[in-house]
């Protein structure tokens, strides 16, 4: 191999020394000065410390960094095939700009999909199509003791905020809620001028940080909170539990996204990245959460209060029904996010493993509302990879009334699917706070495109019920989508998942969900845990703490700087849980 690389160092050379000839002096004083340049970085590679790569080939490792660097593009561009990219393939993403630009979005020559693999996914269509609907559909939200229901598409913009969207793209999506009838959701970093600007219908996120209607130590503010839900354009509000991307954790919103209007919207300091806890400090049981609403639905007078979560435990999710029975009170409609949702910023290991996907996650809690006699007083949404009018047919098969989208708008939006939303440099100005990248964005053009794609869309759901020869979705039956099992057979939702009947938590549990209904505790969150008898087999020894200094100083610290975790102690801020705090305790920031 070394022969090979000293022949191409000739031969570069002595293609460099042709071109400097024919330069003259200039020509050759270049190539001096390159010469003596690249001299001083492999010195620099040869004796820093930081690059093990570096240090054995000098100059020549850095393409490594470099061939990293550009290495998604070319996957993106120039590797991936229509089918097989992730989180959105080429197809997908081709389909979605197609339609925010108005244009045909046909293929010919038949799928690319391997319709006999296991796990494919589709509906039945009918022989006695019906034609489709001249309205699209609208649904009802707002249970028995809400005053002010609100009729919502089939499809929204899912929960974003202004802080992690730039204004630009907060601003276009609102004009395309205002232009196609939609609501927007504002994401749990608050209502704001942004979300107001063109008249949109506006769903209200509030999360853990109650940004926006939150006092001075973080804690919720019912007066605040009160004068912003009588603002005519929010039309309901959500109470965010957790979200896809990371369950079981809160937000951080880094201090270089955080701009002056940001702060101000929040109501949090300027200076220093902004944390939503975990948990609610408001509530910690099932039983609390409901009292909640409740509270949440008197400050709004009336208009519809809901709750998103990715579900978890499945006794959670029952114990939330049984607080209900027992306090009477119920939300107007639950938004169950898929753990394959993801526009937050995550951890790696959050988004991959940790929380049900959608599916799962949604047919849960279909279920235990049915199985309670809940489900009629509460609508059902579902949030998580919506992007076509065959995934809005598909939820409401699995049990929701209507669908969130979050990806595919910002994709309307302009994005490219570069997944930097996180450090600033988002490179179409979606997710970016730097004004010379947002400043890509025209938010009248990319207004008109976000209206488009969803007009298209949700007339697409239309054409696939029609299809399949149904005129309401409430005729949509788990039996009209199946899966493929394996190359000889598939199955029916209905099989895959079989549905509860109505009330049989409270009469006749079945097996399969006794337990859970058993164990579910109104007044808890979580399942109860036990001690084992049986000791851990993972050794807790440690050693006394002597044997660790001396340990220590055995250790000798290297040349060069030494690499520092983001947090000292290791535990993430946003994985604490919220907590109330008093006027005696100090603040919990």
């Amino acid at each position: 191999m070394m022969r090979f690389f000293f022949l191409t160092v000739f031969i570069l050379l002595a293609i460099a020394a042709i071109i400097a000839a024919s330069f003259g002096l200039i020509g050759w004083l270049v190539l001096a000065a390159l010469i003596v340049v690249l001299v001083a970085m492999a010195l620099f590679d040869l004796f820093q410390t930081k690059h093990s790569i570096l240090r054995n080939y000098p100059v020549l490792g850095r393409m490594r960094y470099l061939l990293e660097a550009i290495r998604p593009e070319i996957q993106q561009y120039f590797i991936e095939r229509n089918t097989d990219g992730r989180p959105f393939d080429r197809d997908i993403r081709g389909l979605i700009y197609a339609r925010a630009k108005g244009m045909d979005s046909h293929t010919s020559f038949g799928t690319e999909l391997d319709v006999s693999a296991q796990g494919h996914e589709f509906l039945l269509h009918s022989s006695m199509p019906l034609p489709p609907p001249e309205d699209p559909h609208r649904v009802r939200i707002g249970g028995p003791d809400c005053q002010q229901p609100y009729d919502m598409s089939l499809m929204n913009i899912s929960s974003m905020s202004f802080g992690a969207l730039s204004k630009n793209a907060v601003l276009a999506m609102n004009k395309g809620a205002a232009l196609g009838g939609f609501a927007q959701e504002t994401g749990e970093g608050g209502l704001t001028k942004y979300h107001l600007a063109y008249g949109a219908d506006v769903i209200w996120e509030v999360g853990s940080g109650y940004f926006g209607c939150r006092d001075e130590r973080g804690n919720f503010a019912p007066d605040v909170f009160e004068t912003k839900a009588a603002t005519e354009q929010v039309k309901a509000i959500t109470l965010k539990l957790s979200q896809g991307a990371k369950p079981g954790l809160g937000g951080v919103l880094p201090v270089e996204k955080i701009t002056p209007e940001i702060a101000e919207a929040r109501g949090v300091p300027e200076d220093q990245d902004c944390i939503s806890p975990a948990s609610h400090s408001a509530f910690r049981t099932p039983r609390e959460l409901m009292q909640f609403v409740a509270r949440l639905r008197q400050l709004a007078h009336g208009k519809p209060i809901g709750y998103k979560l990715c579900v978890g435990s499945r006794v959670d999710v029952l114990a939330m029904c049984k607080a209900m029975l027992e306090t009477g009170i119920s939300p107007d409609y639950i938004i169950i996010d898929g753990a394959e949702g993801g526009t937050g910023a995550a951890p790696l290991e959050y988004q991959d493993h940790i929380g049900l996907p959608l599916t799962e996650g949604l047919r849960i809690v279909h279920n235990a509302l049915v199985g309670t006699g809940l489900r009629s007083r509460i609508r059902l949404g579902a949030a998580g990879k919506v992007a076509s009018g065959n995934d809005i047919v598909k939820r409401l098969i699995q049990g929701a009334d209507f669908v969130m989208s979050a990806r595919a708008m910002m994709m309307a939006t302009g994005c490219i699917q570069a997944q930097i939303c996180h450090t600033n440099r988002c490179p179409v100005g979606v997710t970016t706070q730097n004004p010379r990248l947002m400043r890509a964005i025209d938010v009248e053009d990319k207004g008109n495109r976000v209206h488009n794609y969803h007009k298209l869309t949700v007339a697409e759901a239309g054409q696939f019920m029609a299809s399949m020869g149904v005129s309401h979705p409430d005729q949509l039956t788990p039996q009209m989508l199946h899966r493929r099992i394996d190359e000889l057979s598939t199955r029916s939702y209905a099989e895959l998942f079989p549905g509860l009947k109505s009330h049989q938590l409270l009469e006749d549990p079945p097996i399969d969900w006794a337990e859970d209904w058993k164990i579910a505790d109104s007044d808890s969150f979580g399942v109860p845990t036990t001690t084992s008898k049986t000791p851990h087999r993972t050794s807790t020894h440690q050693a006394p703490a002597a044997e660790h200094r001396a340990i220590r100083k055995d250790i000798k610290t290297p040349r060069g700087r030494v690499t520092k975790p983001v947090q000292s102690s290791g535990n993430r801020p946003e994985a604490q849980p919220g907590r109330t705090t008093t006027d005696h305790e100090p603040e919990s920031r």
